[in-house]
C-alpha cells in the first residue's frame, strides 16, 4: 500500500478526522481538529470527504516524502510551504510525484495548518475516529504525535473526487496575527459569577500561556470574580466553553477537552469563532465579545455557505 513517510514530524503533527462524535457519555473525548473549517476546506480542495483523515501541523510542519504520485491541498495557517524546493501558495491544491518531499518552512499567521492528501490518510478507526487523543493515547498511530520514520498509509486516490483547479482560494478562517477577537454566548453557568463578570471578560485582552495545549487554553488576563463558589457538579463541557476555577482566570476548552468538568463555565465560543481560536498559540492575545444567539447562527451560517460553496465547486 502506498504511504508517506515521515521525515521530519515538526513540533506537534498529529492525525485528525471530524472527530470521535457520540461517545462523551462514555467518557470518551471527541478530539478532532482544532479548526474545524481549515480541515474541511482542505479535504474540498484535495476531493476527500469532509470526514477525511488529515494531518494537523501545529507552529513548526513537518517534512514529508511521498511513495506515489498524489493530489495534495493545504488550507489554515500561512507557512511557507515547497515541494522539492518549489514554492507552494497555502489555501491551494497541487500534485506531488512519487519520491517528493513537501517540506514547511517559516510560519507567517495562524497556528495550525491542515494537509489533505487525496484519499486520506489510512490509520485505524477507533470508535468511529482515526483522530489522534494524545491524553488518552487513543486514534492515529499509537494515539501519539508523528515522528521521524513513521509511514503513513494512504487511501485509495481513486476514491477522492475531481480536486479544485482554482488556487489558491481566501481562507474561509480569517488568519489572527497574534491577536483575535472571540465571541461568545453567557452561560451555561453565568449565575455563578458576580455581576460584572461578563464585563471584566470582555475588558481584556487575555494572554495564551505556555501551559497550553489541545485541550485547552490556560489565560492570564482579567480575573473574574465567582458568587457561588468555583465548584459545580460535574457535567458536560462543551467545545469552546470558558470554564473559570478558583484562579478566577478562564480556560478555553478545545478538541482534546475532557468530556465533564466540575468548575462553572461563564460563557461559550461562538461555533463559527472556534476555528479563529484554533488557530491561535502561546504568546497570542485575545478579547472575548459577548453577541445575541441571532448574530452566532448569522455567523455560522455564513461560514457553512462559504464551505459548501467550495465543496460544490469540488464536486462539479
Amino acid at each position: 500500500m502506498s504511504g508517506v513517510t515521515v521525515i521530519k514530524p515538526g513540533l506537534l503533527t498529529t492525525i485528525q478526522d471530524r472527530g470521535r462524535w457520540g461517545w462523551q457519555a462514555q467518557g470518551v473525548p471527541v478530539s478532532g481538529p482544532m479548526d474545524p473549517c481549515s480541515h474541511r476546506l482542505a479535504n474540498a480542495l484535495a476531493g476527500n470527504d469532509a470526514d477525511a483523515a488529515t494531518l494537523e501541523v501545529t507552529l513548526v510542519g513537518p517534512e514529508l516524502e511521498f511513495e506515489d504520485e498524489r493530489v495534495i491541498a493545504v488550507a489554515g495557517a500561512d507557512f511557507e510551504i515547497a515541494v522539492d524546493g518549489r514554492g507552494i501558495p497555502a489555501n491551494s491544491t497541487f500534485v506531488v510525484a512519487a519520491g517528493s518531499h513537501l517540506r514547511f518552512g517559516a510560519r507567517r499567521r495562524g497556528a495550525r495548518a491542515y494537509i489533505a492528501i487525496a484519499g486520506g490518510i489510512d490509520a485505524p478507526t477507533i470508535l468511529g475516529s482515526r483522530s489522534t487523543h494524545l491524553v488518552s493515547a487513543m486514534g492515529g498511530i499509537d494515539g501519539r504525535a508523528l515522528k521521524s520514520g513513521d509511514h503513513l498509509a494512504l487511501g485509495d486516490p481513486r476514491r477522492a473526487r475531481r480536486a479544485m483547479s482554482v488556487q489558491p482560494l481566501t481562507p474561509v478562517v480569517p488568519l489572527p496575527e497574534g491577536h483575535a477577537r472571540i465571541r461568545v454566548l453567557a452561560g451555561p453557568q453565568q449565575d455563578y459569577f458576580s455581576h460584572d463578570a461578563l464585563d471584566v471578560l470582555q475588558s481584556g485582552p487575555y494572554t495564551i500561556s505556555a501551559q497550553s495545549d489541545r485541550m485547552g487554553f490556560r489565560l492570564d488576563g482579567p480575573q473574574l470574580t465567582h458568587a457561588r463558589g468555583a465548584d459545580i457538579i460535574s457535567d458536560a463541557t462543551p467545545l469552546g466553553a470558558l470554564q473559570v476555577p478558583a484562579s478566577g482566570l478562564p480556560i478555553v476548552l478545545m478538541a482534546d477537552r475532557q468530556t465533564a468538568g466540575g468548575y462553572p463555565k461563564i460563557a461559550t465560543v461562538i461555533s463559527a469563532d472556534v476555528s479563529v481560536a484554533g488557530q491561535l498559540g502561546p504568546g497570542d492575545t485575545l478579547t472575548f465579545s459577548v453577541c445575541s444567539l441571532a448574530e452566532a447562527l448569522a455567523a455560522l451560517i455564513a461560514q457553512e455557505r462559504a464551505l459548501m460553496a467550495v465543496e460544490a465547486s469540488a464536486q462539479s
